[in-house]
């Protein structure tokens, strides 16, 4: 008999059709869903699968008393139970570096749209202006790039800015062995070498409001910052002054602490590029993530080592 599996995300067809191969699925996309499948169906679900933002918690885990396995389909796992999890003996695993490459394309996507001023140019010929009225703006090649984080993501923007003869620096709490960016020991001396800062750091409590307003004043009135990690990683509010008050230049946002509303401080401010938590949503990405997780999921049922546990 295939395992219940609880899920509390959504998922295409394709996704859905891969997964039901091996387990029997009970869906909960919603609050509602979730808290109705979780009392009829808890007593039988030996798997969840979630991610960061969804999570899953502890008081939920305790109304599964079979549960034995949960799977963050991306990289994130910020609210997620870990620790309660763990002390039940609960299998965790992620979806690390499945949608990686997706995520850097969409931060150098940001970083050129916001630094070149795409939207704003392309509002402005559907307008009928000609570039003789509209001030120019910098080169992206050629610049400082810093990586706050240099996981997998964080690796492959490093990669990116390689290809725009780009300088490379980056933060983390310890200098990676072997990387070649220039290390840095804080985010704020990061910020104020660089003149784009790409934020590719995980969320949760250590890196809440890592991004600060001193890491803004450092980054300067010339400085972009671009966030493809979490919305909690940036303040808010202190961006929202230093984009009012010139001190930095702009500001590009796949995340923000307020989602799925969109930052209501950032909305009227035409030095801000903005898109809905996409930066790891394409079709390969989500095939590589699914993927990932019925490898390790069927591994698991099947007595054997998971492949991407959670450290």
């Amino acid at each position: 008999m295939k395992p219940s599996l609880l899920v509390l995300i959504s998922l295409d067809d394709e996704s859905r059709a891969r997964i039901e191969v091996e387990f029997n699925i009970v869906d909960a996309p919603d609050p509602a869903q979730r808290a109705a499948a979780i009392g009829a169906h808890g007593s039988t679900i030996r798997a969840v699968l979630t991610n960061g933002t969804t999570g899953l918690t502890g008081a939920e885990i305790e109304r599964m008393p079979q549960l034995e396995f949960i799977s963050a389909l991306g990289a994130g796992y910020e609210n997620v139970a870990v620790e309660h999890a763990r002390s039940r003996g609960i299998v965790l695993v992620n979806g690390a570096g499945t949608n990686a490459d997706c995520v850097a394309d969409h931060a150098f996507a940001l970083l050129l749209a916001i630094v070149r001023d795409v939207p704003q140019l392309d509002l402005a010929t559907r307008q009928g202006v000609w570039r003789d009225t509209l001030p120019m703006h910098p080169n992206v090649s050629g610049k400082r790039l810093g990586i706050v984080g240099l996981g997998s993501i964080g690796e492959k923007v490093a990669r990116r800015g390689a290809g725009f003869d780009m300088e490379i620096g980056y933060h983390n709490r310890k200098p990676r062995e072997g990387a070649s960016p220039r290390y840095f020991d804080s985010v704020e001396g990061l910020a104020r070498w660089s003149d784009f800062l790409v934020i590719a750091t995980p969320g949760g409590t250590g890196t809440h409001h890592l991004i600060d307003a001193k890491v803004l004043a450092a980054l300067g009135s010339r400085g972009f910052v671009v966030n493809v990690s979490r919305g909690s990683v940036l303040d808010t509010a202190a961006l929202a002054h230093a984009l009012t008050a010139g001190i930095i230049a702009g500001a590009a946002l796949d995340v923000y602490e307020s989602e799925p509303a969109p930052p209501a401080a950032l909305l009227t401010l035409r030095n801000v590029v903005l898109t809905p938590h996409v930066g790891g949503r394409s079709p390969e990405a989500i095939a590589a993530s699914v993927d990932n997780f019925v490898r390790n999921a069927t591994r698991h049922f099947a007595g054997e080592a998971v492949l991407t546990p959670l450290p």
